[in-house]
């Protein structure tokens, strides 16, 4: 599948990374030291917080599953079909992450938690998004699947079988961009707190109009 998708999305994938990581970077750090672009670490808080929480913190860490879960259907209403293609609304899916992180912006400087549920939204959106175009093969929001499937290679390659050049490259990008993305989004908070989140979401917008002046150059 990899191999059949254009060149370009090499660095999508790494700017895709990037919001993710820089996102999750300040959850950690802001959103009562939550992630929120990934929800293994969230469902196993909220299993917790069911015995020995509050109601309202087991209703709270519901809330930010349950909103991943809004984003990535509004993906699946958005891009129909299972194959990268110029004209899908690929740039809508963007503009409407980016638009929610500027939500979690505001909340979050008002004190609100409505901002946790934002953020959450916007990487369900992502992550989706990518799922969608790459038939569950990546994934920008979180590192694990993108580890197994490394791991994998490798042992093939030990095996004797062929070493996937390209699916390598595309799965250190996102790496790399997930990490960098982290430490951009760590520096940031420090100085200018949830102020920070403007920078994935511009970075979103961007992304969304290089996309559409691409679509518009290729008709």
């Amino acid at each position: 599948m990899i191999s059949k998708l254009p060149r370009w999305i090499e660095y999508g994938a790494f700017v895709l990374a990037f919001i993710a990581g820089c996102i999750n970077a300040i959850g950690v750090m802001g959103f009562e030291h939550q992630s929120v672009s990934h929800l293994s670490g969230t469902a196993t808080l909220m299993g917790t917080s069911i015995l020995t929480g509050t109601l309202a913190g087991s209703l709270h860490l519901g809330g930010i599953l349950l909103a991943f879960f809004i984003g990535a259907a509004i993906s699946g209403f958005l891009l129909h079909g299972g194959a990268l293609k110029l004209g899908r609304h690929y740039d809508t899916a963007l503009l409407i992450e980016s638009l929610l992180i500027f939500t979690a912006f505001y909340f979050l400087s008002e004190g609100s938690s409505y901002g946790h549920y934002a953020a959450s939204a916007a990487c369900g959106i992502q992550n989706a998004m990518a799922t969608t175009y790459s038939g569950a093969i990546v994934r920008t929001t979180h590192l694990t699947g993108i580890f197994t499937d490394l791991g994998i290679m490798l042992g093939k390659v030990f095996r004797g079988e062929a070493f996937e050049k390209r699916k390598a490259i595309l799965f250190g990008l996102i790496i790399s961009g997930f990490v960098i993305g982290g430490v951009f989004g760590a520096y940031l908070f420090g100085i200018l707190k949830f102020k920070a989140l403007l920078v994935p979401g511009l970075a979103c917008l961007a992304l969304a109009g290089c996309y559409k002046i691409y679509a518009f150059k290729s008709v």
